[in-house]
């Protein structure tokens, strides 16, 4: 039997097609890269040299695996010689072959992203712009944005949308810096990775001879992931693929979610205008889910205007529905998806390694990884790090940590330069060579220079004896602070809050939340030891912080974990069992978003996310979320009533919570978001009670007033908080509690259990 027959009847005719251009929509699930795959060795079999065959894709990875199934198809002779390689890759090595004609030798430099940070840091200072606006990855991923759109520097400056954009971000030199970088990298023989890409499309547009030879080399071109190429590889596609249009690119419009790195998914919505005669095959039965996640996932995607209608469809088993529950607040979230995950475990006895959560920002991996902790449950965090071990986070703490310990040289090298301060390497080599010398912290060098014989500049010396004197500043405030109020002041006058505020890309966007979620940690852990009666320093923060981070950092490979990732990492694969979380407006769909077509890209996220589920698929929102230590109310996504309610079941939650199909109020201008009330609120006690539930969590319960051997009145004294008046003693959610109006220290509700009170 051939191997064609091994496909079914739809992928069969797409592989088998050859007679023009084709389109191959490939729904989740479908069997895309078999297709692909199958296709390049039909072609072979056909007698088509491989060295005549150009297959296009987006990792090295997919390259290597297709090529190795090929050649287990058709035999390592047969399938050699393939061009087969990211569109970097391809471009690199036709520039290489081709480098005289666009002004460079064939051994041009390609600088990694480490490299073009040098660089546009250079210019930065020589322009004599401000770092603190003119951050180097906000200017790089301006400049590869416009690269993507093939809009060179000429064109960049003249272009008014650029420049309107520029103008709100306050980067008004960013046309010159653009030219600039683009000089120097020609001068050094150099390119980056975008200008693989560009160069390219030069060398092809401007050299009918160069052109015409790798039409002809090429008799088919395939592409994969086509729904993500950006507008400078679809030149390059066209430019290869004419005159003769061999050209098959594959992929799915309900999986494009790469616009902020510049895919633009008109390319394959466009493809059949672009293309005369071209055909479209889809691939609509998913191998992967159930019946009941294939259909829920369609009825959700069928939302969207901008879409090539199918209809993908199962033929496994019917299924469980979608389960959906609704919490108070995000901790309740996070418990109770951890108490389902051990059920899930214990009950069910599903391995760990099947079970993945998905998450719209990385800064939702926080409670979800307490959560874990707290119950013993192993994790990975694909295609990042756990959060206290995030830049953003590590540098945060160093404060923390060098306001309570001036003697922690090891924080302080890490943060006297964070936020950009001015101070050089050659000046901290000297200020610890001083430090050591003398036996004394390097922090007490940095108060008195002259001292401590250190030869500093005196325009450096007065940045040294700035930033000693703000570290003096937080140690004082840290004695009459709670470990919250601290950190708040910390973010805020160091300047890391701001710093991350005026970074307008995804990372450095990424980078404010993840602060933010700090701060909402630190707040709940002051609420929970406070309600304990326990210290709320931020020393104690910090240590037990500590505890954490050196667990994470010695993880055992050889324990099945389950899987925490953001939805884009995600793309691409599957699991039996799936959580998505945080399915609320402002978070998911984002609060960025502005405009339909980024709505539509958000609803095609959710999409995705459903379709990694194999068998269960599982859904939450709260009504509840901290966000930079304020508690921010808000209503369950839109996308949740885009779902056919057939294919949800909704959970038991707390009866005060919204439901997704309650009428909620919607922003009447996607340029006005929606007003949210934000406030302080302490964070409920989970019962050990609740530990027995998989599945939501119960309404709270009315306050009771209970008899205890306190009474209103009573003056105690408290540890922590000193003197202070009972004010009442009640019950709630099974926690018996303590209400006391302490003299210095304001009212504070306590655990009866852990108050630890003496009277007076």
């Amino acid at each position: 039997m051939q191997f064609i027959d091994e496909l079914n009847e739809s992928q069969r005719a797409a592989v088998s097609y050859n007679d023009g251009p084709l389109l191959v929509i490939a729904g989740a699930g479908s069997g895309k890269t078999r297709v692909l795959t199958y296709k390049i060795a039909y072609l072979l079999t056909q007698g088509i040299p491989a060295g005549h065959i150009l297959a296009l894709t987006f990792t090295n990875k997919a390259a290597r695996e297709m090529k190795q199934r090929i050649i287990r198809l058709v035999g390592e002779e047969v399938g050699r010689y393939l061009w087969m390689g990211t569109f970097h890759s391809i471009c690199a090595r036709i520039l290489r072959a081709e480098a005289e004609f666009i002004g460079f030798t064939r051994d041009f430099t390609i600088y990694d992203a480490a490299d073009q940070k040098s660089l546009i840091k250079k210019i930065i200072k020589e322009l004599q712009l401000d770092d603190k606006i003119y951050k180097s990855n906000m200017v790089l991923a301006r400049i590869s944005s416009a690269k993507a759109n093939f809009v060179n520097p000429e064109a960049y400056a003249q272009s008014e949308s650029y420049a309107k954009i520029d103008r709100l971000e306050r980067l008004y030199k960013m046309a010159a810096v653009y030219a600039e970088y683009n000089r120097r990298l020609r001068a050094a023989n150099a390119m980056d990775f975008d200008d693989l890409l560009m160069y390219t499309v030069l060398l092809l547009n401007n050299n009918a001879e160069v052109r015409q030879r790798y039409q002809q080399r090429f008799w088919h071109v395939l592409v994969d992931e086509y729904q993500d190429t950006n507008h400078t590889q679809y030149l390059i596609v066209k430019l290869l693929a004419e005159p003769q249009n061999h050209i098959c690119v594959v992929g799915d419009d309900a999986q494009s979610i790469y616009s902020f790195r510049g895919a633009t998914i008109e390319n394959i919505l466009t493809f059949q205008n672009g293309y005369t005669g071209a055909k479209l095959f889809k691939l609509e039965r998913n191998y992967r889910s159930t019946q009941n996640i294939v259909n829920a996932a369609n009825s959700l995607i069928h939302k969207n205007k901008g879409q090539i209608y199918k209809e993908v469809y199962s033929e496994k088993e019917v299924g469980e529905r979608l389960h959906l529950t609704g919490y108070s607040t995000d901790r309740e979230e996070s418990s109770s998806v951890a108490r389902q995950i051990l059920g899930l475990h214990r009950l069910n006895k599903r391995d760990y390694e099947e079970i993945a959560i998905l998450y719209r920002t990385n800064a939702q991996s926080r409670n979800l990884e307490e959560e874990m902790r707290k119950l013993g449950i192993p994790y990975r965090i694909y295609g990042g790090m756990s959060f206290y071990q995030r830049k953003e986070i590590k540098d945060a703490i160093a404060y923390f940590r060098l306001a309570a310990n001036s003697s922690d040289d090891e924080a302080l090298e890490r943060i006297v330069n964070v936020p950009k301060r001015g101070i050089g390497d050659t000046t901290i080599s000297r200020v610890r060579e001083a430090a050591l010398r003398e036996g004394v912290p390097m922090l007490r060098v940095m108060q008195s220079p002259d001292v401590y014989a250190a030869e500093i500049a005196a325009a450096t010396r007065r940045k040294l004896q700035a930033f000693a004197e703000k570290i003096g500043q937080f140690a004082q405030s840290m004695q009459e602070l709670n470990a919250f109020e601290f950190a708040q002041l910390v973010l805020n006058q160091s300047g890391m809050m701001a710093d991350a505020a005026i970074d307008t890309t995804a990372e450095g966007i990424d980078r404010k939340g993840n602060l933010e979620e700090l701060l909402s940690g630190i707040r709940q852990y002051v609420e929970d030891r406070t309600q304990q009666g326990e210290d709320t320093s931020i020393t104690d923060f910090v240590h037990e912080v500590s505890l954490l981070t050196d667990q994470d950092e010695n993880p055992d490979d050889s324990v099945a974990r389950i899987t925490m990732m953001t939805v884009h990492s995600a793309k691409g694969l599957e699991f039996p069992v799936v959580f998505i979380v945080g399915l609320e407006e402002n978070l998911f769909p984002s609060a960025f978003c502005q405009n339909e077509s980024e709505l539509e890209e958000e609803r095609r996220l959710l999409y995705v996310a459903i379709t990694r589920a194999e068998q269960e698929c599982y859904l939450t929102y709260a009504s509840q979320r901290w966000k930079n230590g304020q508690v921010n109310f808000s209503n369950p996504s839109r996308f949740l009533k885009d779902i056919d309610r057939q294919y949800i079941q909704q959970l038991s939650a707390p009866s005060k919570e919204p439901s997704p199909w309650t009428e909620m109020p919607m922003r009447s201008s996607w340029s006005e978001p929606i007003q949210r009330v934000e406030q302080p609120l302490p964070q409920p006690t989970v019962s050990s009670r609740n530990l027995k539930a998989t599945t939501g969590l119960r309404p709270k319960t009315a306050q009771q007033a209970i008899a205890t051997e306190w009474n209103k009145g009573d003056r105690i004294d408290h540890k922590v908080f000193g003197k202070g008046t009972i004010q009442r003693v009640y019950r709630e959610n099974d926690n018996d509690k303590i209400e006391i109006e302490f003299d210095t220290k304001g009212t504070k509700t306590l655990l009866l259990a852990y108050a630890k009170l003496e009277r007076i």
